[in-house]
């Protein structure tokens, strides 16, 4: 079987951590994987190195002028894209995002990783193509599949992400002490600074933990981003200021680099307002950090008695200074089972079962 994955982006977000790690376990099942994606800003590979098991189609996309708006860069990723890719030789299209299933005019199996709600009038036509388009459709969560139920009576098969465990769990101590010694002890969010992520509320957070806790930093890590959230940025960075904080903004860290970050953390902070699964949280309970997350039905869903739920910045604020102080091995044992019993094989296999209901 020959199958296209489709991504927008070679930088690490979680819907391309996922392409990357399905089409490599995918190809370890004895599929024909090609990974297709944009680079931007000259990008030419991925983020990380790819299994040679995978093929790698990096189609170049400049920047664009300086004037042009979130509008007509999505709409010019998509031009590139389709013109760049060529159906025929392949059995299966499965797009990842708007911008691939767009692309290819919705001929395609889409994975639905969460759903957005666009004021931009380009970007509100790419999300709802990408939905009512496709031939089937992949969810990474039952809440997921259940407000596409609700909103558009498709009915998706739900797969979880896989995990890489091992990668997490077993990281090296003398990596763990070099991100301590630079940055002592800190409470870890992986994502950047934009709006789905919740920044502001995690920075209202944290100014109320650290009038209590004032040797534990906040560090936010990643944050390579298609879209423009110069403003939200800007809010946040005055909020900072007003609150007398300085956050670690430490922008992507290279993806050796990763594991040993999020290992050092004495939390992990996921309070998104929006998520199809929350792989980086996943990644946390792999190395044993304790979870704080969002109070969302999906995140309820996905993580149940391994996180601890917030809804306001305040619970936030409760739930992590509970995680710093009060070690729970319990949740921590919850949380490392639950963490390896998401396999990026499993997964793969359940993707080529669903490819061959389809033909």
């Amino acid at each position: 079987m020959k199958i296209a994955l489709l991504s927008y982006s070679t930088k690490p977000r979680g819907g391309v951590v996922h392409t990357l790690a399905l089409a490599e376990a995918l190809a370890a099942l004895g599929a024909d994987v090609t990974v297709w994606s944009l680079g931007r800003g000259g990008d030419a590979r991925f983020f990380r190195p790819v299994d040679p098991a995978v093929q790698v189609r990096i189609v170049p996309f400049p920047d664009g002028p300086p004037q042009e708006t979130v509008g007509e860069r999505i709409l010019r990723s998509i031009t590139v894209l389709r013109d760049a890719f060529d159906p025929t030789p392949y059995n299966i299209v499965h797009a990842q995002d708007c911008i691939s299933a767009n692309a290819v005019d919705g001929r395609c199996v889409r994975t639905v990783h969460h759903l957005d709600h666009f004021t931009t009038p380009e970007l509100a036509a790419c999300h709802e193509r990408a939905i009512v388009e496709p031939y089937a459709h992949l969810c990474v969560s039952r809440s997921v599949a259940d407000e596409l139920a609700a909103g558009w009576g498709i009915k998706a098969e739900v797969i979880p992400n896989g995990v890489a465990y091992e990668r997490f769990a077993q990281t090296d101590p003398a990596a763990r002490d070099a991100w301590r010694a630079r940055l002592g002890g800190y409470v870890l969010t992986v994502g950047g600074i934009e709006p789905r992520k919740g920044s502001l509320d995690l920075l209202e957070a944290y100014a109320l933990l650290h009038a209590a806790r004032p040797d534990v930093r906040l560090v936010i890590a990643g944050g390579e981003t298609l879209f423009d959230y110069h403003d939200y940025r800007a809010r946040w960075e005055s909020r900072a200021v007003e609150l007398g904080i300085e956050p670690v903004v430490l922008g992507p860290v290279p993806d050796d680099e990763l594991p040993a970050l999020v290992a050092a953390a004495d939390a992990f902070a996921f309070p998104s307002l929006k998520e199809g699964f929350g792989l980086a949280a996943m990644e946390a309970l792999a190395a044993g950090v304790p979870l704080v997350v969002r109070d969302l039905p999906v995140l309820r869903e996905v993580f149940g008695p391994a996180a601890r739920f917030a809804a306001t910045p305040e619970d936030l604020t409760d739930q992590l200074g509970q995680a710093l102080t009060h070690h729970d091995p319990a949740r921590q044992t919850a949380g490392r089972e639950l963490a390896a019993s998401h396999t990026w094989s499993e997964a793969a296999q359940r993707h080529l079962d669903f490819y061959l209901s389809l033909s």
